[in-house]
């Protein structure tokens, strides 16, 4: 299992083109790719915002999203969320960033991010694989 950010899961649902080599290659390779709820909501205010379109509405890519059967929705759980507001000072301050570390962190799964600071806080030894 795998655990996708937001823009490495538009990227690969749009053909992967904008991903690492190496990254396509772990989403390849997974058994199944997790999809946090936070990433929905995630693109559900870029596209409110006009910063990303998609070629059909929210809800309809959502659900073609979980017709692939590679891909399974990872829960949002209480325990997430505390490991969240438990990160160290150190992690980006962005709630998004920390629910997906949390949630990649509890279901110790690998991490698919280009995200520059969540890759620095890796590299200072945090706790979750994160593939670029």
């Amino acid at each position: 299992m795998i655990l996708l950010d937001t823009h490495a899961l538009l990227w690969w649902q749009a053909g992967g083109a904008r991903l690492s080599a190496r990254a396509a290659r772990e989403i390849a390779r997974a058994d199944a790719v997790l999809v946090s709820p936070v990433s929905c909501w995630e693109i559900a205010t870029l596209l409110r915002k006009g910063r990303i379109r998609l070629d059909r509405g929210l809800h309809g890519w959502v659900r073609d999203l979980l017709d692939g059967e590679q891909v399974r929705f990872a829960e949002l759980s209480p325990e997430v969320g505390a490991t969240a507001g438990n990160l160290e000072e150190g992690f980006p301050g962005d709630p998004a960033d920390r629910l997906l570390w949390a949630t990649a962190s509890d279901l110790l799964v690998p991490l698919v991010t280009k995200d520059q600071a969540i890759r620095a806080f890796a590299a200072q030894g945090g706790d979750v694989r994160v593939v670029w």
